[in-house]
């Protein structure tokens, strides 16, 4: 179950729902245990193929191409960058200013005409408000020695 929280907007006076992240991030080795689990594959087979995924897709994308992973969406470069009023400016190395990923998750067609997105399955989804008080009850939010990590996107 995802979490929110209700902080408040003092310039539009107002307070939104933000998602909340509980507890650590579930790590690689727990992710290849799960999906070996549900599989023919091995823990460590999992591992060895995700250990390398990254360094394939930077190969494609730098080839210009997007990824798509089938079920969970499609990957590819961006730019965030400047623009000048004249082409005698245009400097590529100086306009640009980052290179990010964008990720576009999967999305299928349902029988009533609208789309659904992978990794977004809102009927499942239930929405608990996020207090100091609530605890970790999940698994996998751990290195792979066994210590907690502080999360990142905390």
């Amino acid at each position: 179950m995802p979490f929110y929280k209700k902080p408040y907007n003092k310039q539009q006076k107002v307070y939104y729902p933000c998602a909340m992240m509980q507890g650590n991030s579930v790590e690689t080795e727990t992710i290849a245990k799960d999906l070996a689990k549900i599989s023919t594959v091995s823990n460590f087979d999992v591992q060895a193929v995700l250990g390398g995924i990254s360094g394939v897709m930077h190969t494609r994308m730098a080839q210009g191409k997007s990824v798509h992973i089938n079920g969970l969406g499609y990957f590819r470069y961006v730019r965030d960058t400047t623009g000048v009023k004249s082409l005698n400016d245009f400097d590529f190395q100086k306009q640009v200013k980052a290179v990010r990923i964008k990720f576009i998750p999967e999305r299928s067609k349902l029988s009533n005409g609208t789309y659904t997105r992978a990794l977004v399955d809102s009927d499942e989804l239930e929405w608990i408000e996020f207090s100091p008080d609530t605890k970790d009850t999940t698994s996998g939010g751990e290195d792979g020695n066994g210590d907690t990590e502080e999360n990142p996107l905390k």
